[in-house]
């Protein structure tokens, strides 16, 4: 050790150490819905445990998009740090009143570009909440506009674990993309050894934007449009105001969503999360639920040439077909549709589970009209159909014995 080294710079160098770490491409939901959110330039709002490394996340998530990090704890500032501070000039009579503001926000203008971070949010008093409304909302802070390039994230405790924490005004809950932040295990160790996940902004493609934005708007549209009690239903409760629920602004939020997912492709998991944080759990499984219904095939292709059907794999978008076809058929009776439908529930039983073919194939027999002789397809949906009732009927028995001698 040289002489003039103390030892305050070896623990220098041993904490230099300890810093340096490195990324690697790996699949993370929770970031690809965080970097998602990001680049569809919506407010995003980080809901987890102390110490569960909302904070870390968001350091790196700066690092790898080359955003400069400015970090503002909202529950140690006063409601006029982010509404402006009112500076009287030479003639207030006939200039007004400007409101300043704060010197985080001239330095975010003069880079042009940033990642905003709201720490501690739900620790934030009512009234600092109030005047956070138009940053997040319309980027505006006293006189100052934000410029485009910067993007808003926040992060919270529950109340349960916050430090004299409050529950999230409905109206500024209402403008975030809600994401829960919890740690995997594989993650953290990796992580821990000097190795952590990626973070990489979603890869659009071109040629499929204009494709995705119909996509994004026929899904939510048609789901409003058959569900109006969706458009918006505030919760009863205040922890749940605080949080994610629908609202013509959080659909709107929504649909810039789904048209993102769409353009890069990503994962029905990031999707569902992403939805589910901005328009709430229930609305936002019966979005998705739509959502797969719009991927089904035409039950009037189907029935056009059943030899060469592909009928989903997951069970219960197989039923929907079969059903649909089944509603086709029961909406224009003709023997030939009839005959087209039996050659298909025959498919699906060579393809898939037998129980499926059950109720569609009971269905279509009652549409039978008199002069229409039986197909040989229903020789080989008998059997199958017989065994799987018997199977149902016989677990019915077992349960109602069980009951029984309980």
């Amino acid at each position: 050790m040289n002489r003039n080294t103390t030892q305050l710079d070896v623990a220098e160098d041993l904490l230099g150490l300890l810093r340096a770490t490195t990324t690697e491409p790996r699949t993370d939901v929770q970031l690809e819905a965080l970097t998602l959110a990001v680049a569809a330039d919506l407010p995003v709002l980080l809901w987890g445990e102390p110490g569960i490394g909302k904070t870390a996340a968001l350091t790196q998530l700066a690092e790898a998009l080359d955003l400069p990090l400015t970090t503002v704890i909202a529950s140690v500032h006063e409601p006029s740090d982010f509404a402006g501070l009112p500076i009287v000039g030479d003639d207030p009579a006939r200039q007004g009143v400007p409101m300043a503001p704060p010197d985080w926000a001239v330095r975010l203008v003069r880079a042009g570009k940033g990642l905003l971070f709201l720490d501690e949010l739900s620790t934030a008093a009512p009234a600092v909440q109030a005047a956070l409304l138009r940053v997040v909302l319309e980027r505006r802070i006293g006189a100052l506009q934000l410029p485009p390039g910067v993007r808003i994230v926040a992060a919270a405790n529950p109340r349960s674990s916050a430090a004299d924490g409050w529950e999230l005004s409905a109206p500024l809950a209402n403008r975030f993309v809600h994401l829960q932040w919890a740690h995997e295990q594989d993650v953290v160790v990796r992580g821990l050894g000097g190795t952590w996940p990626r973070a990489t902004l979603p890869q659009l493609e071109p040629q499929r934007l204009a494709e995705s934005v119909d996509f994004a708007r026929r899904a939510v549209c048609g789901l409003l449009a058959a569900r109006a009690a969706l458009v918006h239903q505030m919760p009863s409760s205040e922890t749940r105001r605080g949080g994610a629920w629908p609202s013509p602004r959080s659909w709107d939020m929504t649909l810039r969503l789904i048209a993102f997912a769409t353009a890069a492709g990503a994962s029905r998991e990031v999707l569902s999360l992403l939805v589910r944080g901005t328009v709430g759990d229930g609305p936002g499984f019966e979005l998705l639920a739509s959502l797969d219904r719009m991927d089904l095939p035409d039950p009037e292709l189907l029935l056009a040439d059943p030899a060469a059907a592909e009928l989903p794999q997951r069970g219960d978008l197989r039923q929907a077909v079969l059903d649909s076809v089944v509603a086709a058929v029961r909406a224009r009776p003709e023997r030939a549709r009839w005959d087209a439908a039996w050659d298909l529930l025959v498919r699906a039983l060579e393809t898939g589970a037998p129980d499926l073919v059950v109720v569609p194939a009971t269905t279509l027999a009652s549409l039978r009209r008199e002069d229409w002789d039986v197909p040989a397809a229903i020789e080989q949906l008998a059997g199958a159909v017989t065994i799987s009732r018997d199977a149902d009927q016989a677990a019915a028995r077992v349960k109602a014995t069980a009951r029984v001698g309980r």
